[in-house]
């Protein structure tokens, strides 16, 4: 995001970024604990009050240098709260606009899989791969592809198993995949963005007042 702060704690409708993710984890019933995997020397998140959010909310200042590192870091953090057979969600801190029911959705639709998987949404634009110069070397086959969001949901030892054999992996199921298995795409939404560009700032603040607006609609239309 080109700036000294943090991308997780950039303010967001008089929030920390972050503050948003973690209220949407912390209300939905199922979750057990929601577990924030921070870097050993943050020193940002005593600066904010996580209060409102509840006591299901635990830090771990356990992160690592690379994604993979962090979740494993949490995971092993973690293993005397959980069994082997519990379900992990992991899910990015920059995805400010995940919504409950798309979290409530997964859960469901995994609920008896046999090796889980993730939100993701098919590939709508054409894809171009580009050389060294950003020429296009190549159009990619849009077809059978998607991409892949989070929340991604496993079992704590396959997915513990499965990091502490590949480690240079972008995300959880490419983990599980390098393994041999194969997780399920759950078809999610384009307004759960991650936020990358100071652009997608923008986009949040504006899914996230919307979404407020319609929950308020919604309330009005249901009273007396």
């Amino acid at each position: 995001m080109g700036g000294e702060l943090p991308k997780q704690y950039l303010p967001l409708l008089g929030k920390p970024l972050i503050y948003h993710t973690l209220a949407t984890l912390c209300a939905v019933p199922a979750i057990e604990r929601v577990f924030v995997v921070l870097s050993v020397d943050d020193a940002e998140w005593a600066r904010h009050d996580w209060s409102a959010l509840g006591s299901r909310l635990v830090p771990l200042f356990c992160g690592g240098p690379t994604r993979a590192d962090s979740v494993l870091g949490g995971l092993r953090a973690i293993r005397d709260e959980v069994a082997a057979t519990d379900w992990i969600l992991v899910h990015d801190a920059a995805r400010p606009c995940v919504a409950s029911w798309q979290v409530e959705m997964l859960m469901r639709e995994l609920a008896h899989d046999d090796v889980g998987g993730l939100l993701a949404i098919p590939v709508a634009d054409t894809i171009k791969r580009a050389d060294e110069r950003h020429r296009v070397a190549g159009t990619v086959v849009r077809e059978g592809l998607w991409c892949a969001q989070t929340p991604q949901m496993f079992r704590y030892t396959m997915l513990r198993r499965a990091l502490d054999s590949v480690r240079n992996v972008t995300d959880e199921a490419a983990a599980i995949e390098a393994v041999g298995l194969r997780p399920r795409l759950i078809a999610g939404d384009a307004a759960n963005l991650k936020v990358t560009w100071p652009f997608d700032l923008l986009l949040a603040q504006w899914i996230l007042r919307r979404r407020e607006a319609e929950e308020g609609k919604n309330i009005e239309e249901e009273l007396p």
